[in-house]
């Protein structure tokens, strides 16, 4: 009994959390929420289910886990973009700029982590809007509000600042995702330059006097770059911000 209890208690330390996230997030990748259940992750790491409840309650929890590993990963480089004390606050010369290559840098990793993992803006949004409390809306809240704080905003604007800033991540990341997943299901014969033409050409033929807008955005939509776009929408908002709180100094 006690050699079997060494063994169980071996292969336990050899399951880390770590590893289940990791095969966890290979698992949705491939397969997405409904295929990520217990029996197949245990298959994946050749254990039984019991070895990996020791370490993760249910799945609820792992979502949650695997949801925080890829958003730490993915803010990870934009943590360096700006001194967070209050020295950011008070504009040190050059500090805002690099406060907004440091909201860019999060930006962009949020970007490319919701297009790499469709399954990621479905669990951020069900994260933020059902347990605030938990690991990921601190961290996104942290990653973008240090940079915000840096950029000489007045601290009771932080809050509208950094949340309007990690709407438009978000929404527009998700969007994108979206977007992407749409033209992989495709005719093989037809690109995402095929597709925004054909876009393109049905706003051009929209009622001249009720889309007159519409129909003049019809040549920046055919061909454009989803993520110079999306990066031009980080610049707009920045502009926005230091414009009603413009930097000391």
């Amino acid at each position: 009994m006690a050699t079997r209890t060494r063994r169980s208690q071996r292969r336990t330390e050899a399951l880390s959390r770590e590893r289940i996230v990791e095969a966890a997030i290979e698992l949705l990748d491939a397969a997405g929420e409904g295929g990520l259940t217990f029996r197949a992750l245990s298959e994946r790491l050749a254990t039984g289910p019991g070895a990996i409840y020791w370490h993760v309650e249910n799945k609820g929890e792992l979502l949650d886990a695997v949801t925080d590993a890829v958003v730490a990963d993915a803010v990870a480089g934009g943590a360096g973009g700006a001194t967070s004390g209050a020295a950011g606050a008070a504009g040190v010369s050059g500090l805002p700029g690099a406060a907004r290559d440091g909201i860019q840098a999060v930006a962009l990793g949020l970007f490319d982590a919701i297009e790499e993992h469709p399954w990621l803006a479905t669990q951020l949004a069900t994260q933020l809007s059902r347990s605030p409390w938990g690991t990921v809306a601190p961290r996104l809240f942290e990653s973008i509000g240090r940079q915000v704080r840096a950029l000489g905003v007045p601290e009771d604007s932080w809050f509208t600042a950094t949340s309007a800033l990690m709407h438009y991540i978000l929404g527009a990341a998700g969007q994108n995702a979206a977007n992407s997943a749409s033209s992989r299901a495709l005719p093989p014969d037809v690109d995402r330059d095929q597709f925004l033409d054909t876009v393109s050409t049905a706003w051009e033929k929209l009622d001249p006097d009720e889309y007159p807008f519409t129909r003049s955005l019809a040549p920046q939509l055919r061909g454009h770059d989803d993520r110079e776009q999306f990066l031009a929408g980080i610049t707009l908002i920045l502009a926005g911000i230091t414009v009603v709180h413009p930097p000391a100094g």
